[in-house]
């Protein structure tokens, strides 16, 4: 499979031949629906936290003696039935992390790429020459790659020209190879790989 290379003003300069283990997989739906739920899922920090009843401060002695004063029994004045009191069955700090093996990610990634390239919506930069970090040179050359809308850009190495250039973009998405994953690659418009950033991606399947 092959595609253009196109330079940062949206000229045809080249073609690619893309590697068949990562651009050319048949996409399972079922694969891609169960790794990104697991990715959102992992976002979720679980960091809600309420306080039990042995961790309420106060409360230490009997309010009242247990008969004689017509009123129900109580036991402390830190209960959930008390103002102040601790709360029952509130939420708790934990984990919703849960893992994925490796080669079942990366297999969802090789099919996220596929679904991209088959629907025509992968570019590939010769280069990026970002002088100055202006914005406008980032924004025109999106324009130029008809990537107007929510964009993901992958390169090589860290730039910080770059960096500096796009971060008034918000519907843009600057990842390296290493950082990509099936999801990141689902929710973007347009996927930009530079030519460096491909030789990395496809090393990464030999």
């Amino acid at each position: 499979m092959e595609t253009k290379i196109l330079n940062i003003k949206g000229e045809e300069i080249g073609s690619v031949t893309l590697p068949e283990k990562v651009f050319s997989v048949e996409p399972s739906r079922e694969l891609l629906h169960e790794v990104t739920t697991i990715y959102l899922q992992n976002q979720r920090r679980g960091q809600a936290n309420t306080k039990t009843r042995s961790e309420v401060s106060g409360g230490g002695h009997k309010p009242w003696k247990q008969k004689g004063t017509g009123r129900a029994r109580a036991g402390s004045i830190r209960s959930p039935l008390w103002r102040h009191g601790a709360v029952a069955h509130g939420p708790r700090r934990h984990s919703f992390h849960v893992s994925i093996p490796r080669r079942k990610a990366k297999l969802a990634l090789a099919h996220a790429l596929s679904v991209r390239a088959a629907e025509g919506a992968l570019r590939v930069l010769d280069g990026l020459a970002i002088d100055g970090g202006k914005t406008r040179q980032v924004a025109d050359m999106l324009k130029a790659l008809g990537a107007r809308t929510k964009s993901l850009l992958v390169i090589e190495a860290q730039d910080k020209g770059l960096a500096t250039a796009s971060r008034n973009i918000p519907e843009l998405k600057i990842m390296l190879p290493t950082q990509l994953n099936a999801y990141a690659v689902l929710n973007c418009d347009k996927l930009i790989v530079t030519k460096g950033a491909l030789e990395k991606l496809s090393t990464h399947w030999n």
